[in-house]
């Protein structure tokens, strides 16, 4: 969701130099609700998932029905777009009655955001249903891509890297659980691998999961990248990537837009390993009749990159209560736990369930007909996102490479 494209260097300089102090949110949440009452939201979200577009519609008709907030998707295919807008605004002195209201964000964007002095805040924890973010075992929560949120930004869904197959076509003991394995399996089965193009979020993602097991030192992924160490912190990863892209679907000439698009050659049965980033893609797909009942999904042996995502507030938004309200009925149980169920969007929650009633509890039970969803276990730890440079950096170079 958050390939970050060229922010018009020249107009950041310049923000740099005129970002204003942080504005604390210190209302009462009663007086913010009634502030937001008829505000019309413009909810700034990549539109790439139908599943995901009919959760916020879903969330749209709650925050109508119970707070009288009106919500208008603006459908991005690139986060960037949403930030470029704010960048503009901001240059051309549109200090109030910007055109995004909340803006789903991660990475190179909130960082972006955060470092131009863009965001609304810090306003998070005011938030009524913070109480039940979990801080404490999910630490992405409060850190994105290294970059401490520090209340710039409220958590809504956990994503973390898994592999999609079909164990009806693939049997699972065949399964590569490596990156160096991943190679040997692609060479042994041409064309059945691929990925969506690196301008798409996991495009870039599945380079970056590759990255972190061939560098020398992964550590180093926690930094930023420069000059100095990008060159040496990637060769292992470009000459791996020189070997397998011959054996990918269409020789690697041509890849899916998206990951919808990539599920879609899984179900034809024209590759048969898709990544995602969701890990109930597998029992999403199935419910929605897009993958057949067979399918499944896997991580790797040595753990798969897994962050949260956030929404964020632009400190020139027309609209900043009703998306505070907006921000606060995402974190709301029911809500948290109608997101998690794969008949919507299968996003594990960023609460912490010990922090609920008993009845709170029983909504997150994983649902008797929820075939092909993963146990936490299963999952197993996830990888810290690198820093947002990194990703910039290796899409750019990826470009570079391979894109004449």
């Amino acid at each position: 969701m958050v390939r970050l494209t060229s922010i018009l260097t020249g107009v950041g300089l310049v923000l740099a130099s005129m970002q204003s102090a942080a504005a604390q949110e210190n209302r009462k949440w009663e007086e913010v609700v009634n502030a937001a009452r008829g505000q019309t939201v413009y909810f700034n979200a990549w539109a790439g998932d139908p599943q995901t577009n009919a959760f916020i519609a879903r969330v749209g008709d709650l925050a109508s029905k119970r707070y009288g907030v009106n919500v208008e998707h603006a459908k991005l295919k690139d986060t960037a777009e949403a930030v470029t807008r704010v960048v503009a605004e901001k240059a051309a002195g549109r200090d109030t009655g910007g055109s995004v209201d909340l803006i789903w964000i991660n990475g190179p964007n909130f960082l972006t955001m955060k470092n131009q002095g863009l965001l609304f805040g810090p306003f998070a924890e005011r938030l009524p249903n913070w109480r039940y973010v979990d801080t404490e075992k999910k630490p992405s929560n409060l850190v994105d891509f290294t970059v401490p949120v520090e209340g710039y930004a409220v958590p809504w869904r956990m994503a973390q890297v898994v592999f999609l197959y079909d164990e009806a076509r693939t049997p699972p003991s065949t399964l590569p659980k490596s990156v160096p394995a991943l190679l040997e399996w692609a060479k042994a089965n041409p064309g059945r691998l691929t990925h969506p193009t690196v301008r798409d979020f996991l495009g870039a993602t599945f380079l970056k999961q590759a990255l972190y097991e061939l560098t020398p030192d992964p550590k180093v992924l926690q930094s930023p990248a420069t000059d100095a160490n990008f060159a040496s912190a990637t060769a292992p990863l470009w000459a791996w990537y020189d070997a397998l892209r011959p054996h990918l679907w269409r020789a690697g000439r041509e890849f899916p837009a998206t990951g919808t698009a990539q599920i879609q050659l899984l179900n034809d049965g024209e590759i048969s390993l898709a990544i995602s980033f969701n890990p109930a893609d597998a029992a999403v797909s199935i419910k929605k009749g897009t993958l057949p009942e067979s399918a499944r999904v896997y991580v790797l042996d040595m753990g798969t990159i897994g962050n949260t995502s956030f929404v964020a507030i632009p400190n020139n938004a027309t609209n900043k209560e009703g998306a505070m309200v907006i921000a606060n009925l995402l974190l709301e149980p029911e809500v948290q736990a109608q997101a998690q169920d794969p008949k919507w969007i299968g996003s594990f929650t960023v609460l912490n369930l010990e922090k609920l009633s008993p009845d709170q509890r029983k909504l997150f039970e994983r649902p008797a007909d929820a075939v092909g969803l993963p146990t936490n276990a299963e999952l197993g730890a996830s990888l810290p996102e690198p820093h947002p440079s990194w990703m910039t950096r290796i899409v750019d170079e990826w470009e570079r490479r391979y894109s004449n």
